[in-house]
């Protein structure tokens, strides 16, 4: 099975990227099942229904969020109803959806398999969730006990820290972990213990500016301390960043980033480290 992992789609220029080449990509690639972590999709804060149909229809199929879900409330208490949109799990209780699915995927090989996605977001400079490092434990126990292998992990962290600790807590007991929420992409893809790994996948969106956004505010900010609100820019150059993962029994067996600068027409292929 191969599936791959999208994230953090920012406004339109991230939609519109994803929108020319994803299904592509799929093809070229011959990948399975699409997850992208769309909390800033729409106009760089949260999701709207329209968005999500739109990000659906380009090749996606499941969407994960993070501190941005709920920036769009009445919208997203509609999309997590439709089953094809989680939120961190880990939110307190009483907060409407889900952070789990199990999906089955028919391969290009024609072979039945199950995977499940798990969406979990971290404490340090994050509203307040439950333990994610406890909760991800018990989720990959439940999901051990009903003999459910291939395990996929979104977890939505401001701290590499973090991320990296729960990759170390849970190296050979799920398929693969990327991290997403800084929009910085990392340099450590690898596979270890059969699972693979990257603290941050990057932003898909404007790559010429401020995590996406145009860079006005921020450099006002830094400089003054005044803040406004944050734009994503209706011009730039865009790139769409996509973590590819081979899993065979549960285990990854190979794994890679691809990259698509919108004013280049290679795409930048790097291979984990085992």
């Amino acid at each position: 099975m191969r599936i791959a992992f999208i994230g953090d789609i920012v406004g339109r220029p991230g939609r519109k990227i994803i929108k020319e080449y994803l299904p592509k990509i799929r093809d070229e690639y011959n990948i399975d099942f699409v997850i992208a972590n769309a909390e800033n999709a729409s106009h760089g804060f949260g999701l709207t229904v329209k968005n999500c149909d739109e990000l659906l229809k380009s090749g996606i199929d499941l969407i994960t969020g993070g501190n941005h879900s709920f920036d769009k409330k009445k919208e997203m208490f509609v999309l997590l109803e439709t089953g094809n949109v989680l939120r961190p799990d880990n939110y307190p209780p009483g907060i409407p959806g889900s952070g789990i699915k199990v999906v089955d995927i028919t391969t290009s090989e024609n072979k039945k398999e199950k995977l499940a996605i798990i969406n979990l977001m971290g404490q340090f400079a994050m509203p307040t969730v439950e333990n994610p490092f406890n909760w991800a434990v018990k989720l990959v126990e439940e999901l051990k006990e009903q003999n459910i292998k291939n395990i996929f992990i979104d977890f939505h962290a401001e701290a590499t820290s973090e991320k990296r600790i729960i990759f170390m807590m849970l190296k050979g007991a799920v398929s693969a972990i990327c991290g997403t929420h800084t929009h910085i992409g990392t340099d450590d893809l690898q596979i270890l213990d059969n699972t693979a790994y990257l603290t941050d996948i990057g932003l898909t969106g404007c790559r010429d500016n401020v995590i996406g956004m145009n860079d006005k505010i921020p450099i006002q900010k830094a400089r003054t301390g005044l803040g406004g609100h944050f734009e994503v820019p209706n011009s730039c150059k865009a790139i769409l960043q996509i973590m590819v993962i081979d899993i065979e029994d549960g285990k990854a067996v190979k794994s890679f980033k691809l990259k698509k600068l919108c004013d280049r027409k290679e795409l930048i292929i790097t291979d984990a480290i085992n």
